[in-house]
């Protein structure tokens, strides 16, 4: 099997959590001509055959977002304390509003850059959902339980994005209930990328990665009704919109804080699972010892070769691969 070594390893992260190497591109090279000695056996050019089908990208992706988030999660978490501190001190009348004010306005600059620096793993609600990517929750304006349980009998059909189709229908019957009819919802969706649920208060409740969620947002609509509006979830911690001015809204924004913590807390729990969960996987490789062997002799051989394809293709691989990046990755054991 052809197993060319390659790039394929997420860029390196670093301790502000951005991405900073980029993959390496393919290059079309003409390899020089050189003469063979007599008698010397002609070196191969062939790429390495064994072993690095079995790389886990999927692993990499985990064991990158879950580290990113870890780091986002650990700053989010000190500033709220800290705010939390803040807080209670200028209930406490202790401390002016101006210290106050820039704890705020730090805590909001940190929420804002959550898609940049928390590895795409934190959706707004701060969770981190078993390492899969963050999502982005939504409502269909006049979409509602009640709304649908009224007017049954009827069926919808959606487009979403400019998909649609006999797929995308929901038949709403009378006496259903609502998680009946919010799993209809979600079974017709699915194939749009877009999941239906019923939030905390029993209510109806879309989403979709964040990533698609761009395309998405303007483009629904349904049948009988057009394009629909959509709206974002209100994320769980909003500061820019405090008030500090009176001890009812310090005491509000100190629950909300409070909360808050709770949140990410459980966000760390899971990204450490995650974490752990690859530890786990790294512990067990798929490959036995001696094929893994195997495959390090193939590596050796070729990067000890003067060949210049099997150089360039090392080289290539090697790209963004970094001392504290081999550092972290022989750590999971």
């Amino acid at each position: 099997m052809d197993a060319t070594i390659r790039s394929a390893t997420p860029a390196a992260t670093s301790t502000s959590g951005t991405r900073a190497a980029t993959p390496a591109r393919t290059l079309a090279v003409r390899q020089p001509e050189r003469d063979t000695p007599a008698g010397a056996a002609p070196v191969s050019t062939a790429p390495l055959k064994r072993g690095l089908a079995h790389f886990d990208t999927q692993l990499q992706g985990e064991v990158a977002r879950a580290q990113q988030a870890l780091e986002y999660l650990e700053r989010v978490s000190r500033q709220l304390e800290t705010l939390k501190g803040e807080l209670a001190a200028k209930l406490a009348g202790s401390r002016s509003a101006r210290q106050l004010e820039a704890q705020i306005r730090q805590l909001s600059a940190t929420l804002e850059t959550r898609r940049q620096q928390a590895g795409g793993g934190i959706d707004a609600q701060l969770e981190f959902n078993d390492g899969e990517p963050a999502t982005q929750r939504f409502r269909i304006r006049d979409l509602s339980i009640d709304a649908l349980q009224a007017s049954a009998p009827q069926t919808l059909a959606f487009s979403v994005g400019g998909l649609g189709g006999p797929q995308l229908t929901a038949a709403i019957e009378p006496g259903m209930t609502a998680e009946e009819i919010a799993h209809r919802l979600d079974r017709a969706l699915a194939p749009a990328k877009v999941r239906a649920s019923l939030d905390g208060q029993g209510q109806l409740v879309f989403s979709t990665l964040e990533t698609d969620w761009p395309t998405i947002k303007d483009g629904i609509a349904v049948s009988g009704r057009g394009r629909v509006d959509t709206e974002e979830t209100a994320p769980a911690l909003a500061p820019q919109g405090w008030e500090i001015g009176n001890p009812d809204a310090l005491r509000q924004s100190l629950r909300e804080v409070v909360q808050a913590l709770a949140r990410v807390r459980r966000a760390q729990d899971a990204a450490s699972a995650t974490l752990s969960a690859a530890m786990a996987r790294v512990a067990q490789p798929d490959l036995p010892l001696d094929e893994l062997a195997v495959v390090a002799q193939d590596f050796s051989a070729t990067a000890a070769s003067h060949d210049y394809q099997s150089l360039l293709e090392i080289t290539s691989a090697l790209v963004g691969v970094s001392r504290e990046r081999v550092l972290a990755l022989l750590g999971l054991r």
